[in-house]
């Protein structure tokens, strides 16, 4: 974390004052009461002086940024929170976003229940309303890494009493957004000539952050409503 403000600079560790001001521009509302609020429940443990001064290392801070984001993108509750913290790396909201030029590596059927904590039962349901997508080949069902995410996702709502079946409208509504975008890059991506490739695939990459970022805007909106009404 960059910051002018007082820290200990052989292990750099920031004062929660110092955490405050570097995280404000990402997250206007962040507090110090905030910061302490987490700590109480558990999802931070900053070191101490012998003052009783807070402390907070670059891991606590790559944490906590994580916990708000995952407050803020995904609406989980911090109960949640915690137990995706306490399986998943803490990296999971501050890497950087997927590219769809990029090639996943493959997974196996048991790698993809390991990554997800899904049952075999559920990935199967999840496949049926074609919420996965496997590649069969000597008999062996592969995944991509993407498949893995989305199996994480899917168990993390599904814990509400939601089944396979409902979740398949987010498929639906995916495949929509998709298939709108394809019509506005399918000529470039089809043309022989290799720069207008190249500008139809960078156009692809940037109406694909466009539209996950309208669509999470257009969720964010719709759910202010109900906790407003």
């Amino acid at each position: 974390m960059s910051t002018t403000t007082e820290t200990s600079s052989p292990a750099q560790l920031h004062t929660i004052g110092a955490v405050c001001d570097g995280l404000r521009e990402e997250f206007p509302d962040i507090s110090i009461s905030k910061i302490r609020y987490l700590e109480d429940q558990g999802l931070l443990q900053p070191k101490r002086t012998p003052g009783g001064y807070r402390l907070f290392s670059e891991g606590d801070v790559e944490r906590l940024v994580t916990i708000l984001r995952l407050q803020r993108d995904a609406f989980l509750p911090l109960r949640v929170i915690k137990e995706e913290l306490a399986t998943r790396s803490t990296e999971l909201a501050a890497r950087r976003p997927p590219s769809v030029r990029e090639q996943e590596r493959e997974i196996d059927f048991a790698e993809l229940l390991e990554r997800s904590g899904i049952s075999p039962e559920f990935a199967r349901e999840l496949e049926e309303y074609d919420l996965l997508s496997a590649r069969v080949e000597s008999g062996e069902r592969l995944y991509s890494e993407s498949d893995g995410e989305v199996a994480a996702a899917c168990a993390r709502i599904a814990r509400n009493g939601v089944d396979a079946r409902h979740l398949r409208a987010y498929r639906t509504a995916a495949a929509r957004q998709s298939g709108l975008i394809e019509q506005l890059v399918a000529p470039g991506l089809r043309s022989r000539d290799a720069e207008r490739r190249r500008a139809a695939l960078g156009e692809l990459e940037s109406l694909s952050a466009a539209a996950l970022e309208l669509a999470r805007l257009l969720l964010l909106r719709d759910l202010r409503e109900v906790a407003n009404r």
